[in-house]
């Protein structure tokens, strides 16, 4: 009796423990499940920047990876992640680290003192090439589609708030003198400057993002664009068809709304989705950036209810402001104003 008590006790006491042993995080599976999607299973990059470079470890700290972490890079692709515990950060972190074993560096706190403008010319000569005019990132994600790349990585957005908010000056400066070995980006020495010369670029860095007109004046732009006409479905289609075609598009297919949703012959026929593309915009916009296909190819909505069809399409301006890229907006103001056109004359 006393050998089975014994037994019940220890298997009480394993019941116990063995929940907070098993929930303790996982910081290989965290980092597949959240971050290699864009980072690479190992960390060499693909959408994102390369983790395991150990130029990139030897410079940064384990408090920047947390902060870009939880803070993301607002308008780029990596999201907040906000749902992660602390524990999990910590973890994603050491798993990070344990790539290389190199451990987190200590900097002095001290702001580096140095003068922007000077920095600002250094930057446009030295930086601007890769990082774009006023560090708004170099072209596209690093996924290649299909397509040469300018450079085998794709250089971040440095005027990024969540970037500048991770970034110490001292990190800053680390990066420049050292430059990014396995990547296109040299060390500030090999490019002739000196410390102060690295102070100002650090400088004018620091005064990204402060003043800076937006890319495009999206808060004000609605969701959808939306016009209202009384013509019966079945003309309005053939007047969004007309339309796409004199604006030098190709019909792509026309389809219920609930197509493949229900049996064949019990499709609502007053919802129609008309779908369109030009090519040559098509692959200038992903050549831009691949993140456009989310959108394409083009379409327009008609749905038949009251006595009245609406004729619908997603304002693309709208949606650019996730892409932080000037030129990809440009086009997508281009593409607002021919559905605009499209859907006045389809009203008529």
């Amino acid at each position: 009796m006393r050998v089975v008590q014994y037994s019940l006790s220890l298997l009480l006491m394993i019941w116990l423990v063995l929940p907070a042993w098993a929930a303790e995080p996982d910081g290989r599976t965290l980092y597949e499940e959240n971050c290699a999607a864009c980072h690479g299973l190992r960390g060499f990059g693909g959408v994102g920047v390369p983790l395991a470079l150990e130029g990139f470890q030897r410079v940064v700290t384990d408090e920047y990876l947390r902060k870009t972490i939880r803070l993301g890079r607002p308008g780029r692709v990596m999201p907040a992640f906000t749902r992660l515990s602390d524990d999990e950060v910590h973890a994603i972190i050491a798993y990070v680290r344990s790539w290389n074993n190199i451990p987190s560096p200590v900097y002095s706190d001290t702001p580096v003192r140095g003068d922007a403008a000077h920095g600002k010319q250094l930057f446009a000569r030295h930086c601007a090439a890769c990082h774009g005019p006023e560090g708004i990132g170099g072209k596209g994600t690093g996924v290649t589609f299909s397509r040469p790349r300018e450079a085998p990585l794709i250089a971040p957005a440095l005027n990024n708030a969540g970037f500048l908010a991770a970034a110490s000056d001292a990190i800053l400066r680390q990066t420049l003198l050292n430059g990014r070995r396995g990547t296109p980006m040299p060390s500030a020495r090999e490019l002739g400057l000196s410390d102060q010369d690295i102070n100002d670029v650090v400088a004018y860095l620091r005064t990204l993002g402060k003043g800076t007109p937006e890319l495009t004046d999206w808060e004000t732009e609605p969701t959808y664009l939306v016009v209202e006409t009384d013509i019966p479905i079945e003309q309005a289609v053939e007047n969004v068809k007309r339309a796409v075609l004199g604006v030098n598009f190709r019909l792509i297919r026309i389809q219920y709304l609930n197509q493949g949703l229900v049996p064949a012959g019990k499709e609502n026929r007053q919802q129609v989705i008309v779908y369109f593309c030009n090519f040559d915009f098509l692959y200038e916009a992903l050549a831009i950036d691949p993140r456009v296909g989310i959108y394409l190819p083009c379409r327009i909505t008609l749905v038949r209810e009251g006595g009245v069809t609406r004729i619908m399409a997603v304002n693309p301006k709208r949606i650019s402001r996730i892409f932080n890229n000037r030129e990809l907006i440009r086009a997508c103001g281009e593409m607002k104003e021919i559905y605009e056109q499209i859907l006045d004359e389809a009203s008529l």
